[in-house]
């Protein structure tokens, strides 16, 4: 790609994966992150990896040690501050590759300001309307990654009921014409195949991927 539209491009190519707790999402994006032309971003790593003496991991600090929400516009400034610090390191190469993201945006609030970073053009929603199934998975995963605080049915239905309450208002956000809803019922590599099979039938993929290749 040459550098005249390197300089000129404004904001991250973006796909997003939503999804309710036990979807999927974090599998999926991880899977795509370890491909050729993908950088995965998932907003857990983000918290997880925070440097806490820098200013930014300060101003978390105040809000989490007291057991608040952090706000929109520090969780954005947080992910925005680690996706700027690949792209310096070079690990995330925006002329060339697509940003996936999971697990943020987490809100309509979030998405307006992760759009000014962002071209989102394409979301992938993991779709799992039994939600025993869910909650299976979610126990599972608990005790396989020793969070056994997690694993309560409590803690996971809360998690659940919030994703509905606020999380999933998100699909509103966007234009339906980029929405592919998947059934996070199938085995991952099912839902793996129909998503890559969506994302290389896109023109913005065909186009750059000619320039490259």
């Amino acid at each position: 790609m040459s550098e005249e539209k390197k300089e000129g491009q404004s904001r991250y190519q973006t796909f997003l994966i939503f999804g309710a707790p036990g979807s999927g999402k974090g599998t999926q994006g991880r899977i795509l992150g370890q491909t050729p032309r993908f950088y995965h971003c998932a907003c857990g790593d983000v918290f997880r990896s925070l440097d806490t003496r820098t200013e930014i991991g300060q101003e978390f600090v105040q809000y989490s040690s007291r057991g608040e929400l952090v706000p929109d516009d520090v969780t954005v400034k947080l992910w925005r501050a680690a996706v700027e610090a690949k792209v310096t390191s070079n690990a995330f190469k925006p002329d060339i590759d697509f940003l996936v993201l999971d697990g943020i945006p987490r809100n309509v609030e979030q998405a307006r300001l992760i759009d000014e970073h962002c071209d989102v053009v394409q979301i992938f929603h993991l779709s799992c309307p039994d939600r025993s199934e869910l909650m299976r998975r979610i126990r599972k995963r608990s005790i396989k990654e020793n969070r056994l605080d997690d694993a309560t049915d409590d803690v996971i239905q809360n998690r659940i009921q919030q994703y509905e309450q606020e999380t999933k208002k998100l699909l509103d956000h966007y234009s339906a014409e980029i929405l592919t809803n998947i059934n996070a019922q199938q085995s991952p590599i099912k839902v793996l195949q129909d998503i890559i099979y969506t994302v290389t039938s896109l023109r913005v993929w065909q186009e750059t991927s000619d320039e490259i290749y």
